[in-house]
């Protein structure tokens, strides 16, 4: 397989995730207050929102990416 198809693949596979899960979280701590031997940490939990138009716009292109790499071969 070439990079083309690779990063067509890449692309297509992020995009249906993109579209199944439309969010993901993850948990950023951060440190408040360190006062001699206590500390204070904070854990913040974050969410990232995927917009629809992105993930189908990966579809679209990983396709077209697809196409373009079995033509030139």
């Amino acid at each position: 397989m070439n990079t083309i198809r690779i990063g067509a693949i890449v692309l297509m596979v992020s995009g249906i995730l993109g579209l199944v899960y439309g969010s993901f979280s993850y948990t950023k701590e951060t440190e408040e207050v360190k006062l001699g031997p206590v500390e204070l940490s904070i854990k913040e939990k974050k969410t990232v929102n995927i917009p629809v138009w992105a993930a189908a716009g990966a579809i679209v292109i990983g396709g077209g990416m697809l196409l373009y790499g079995s033509r030139k071969s």
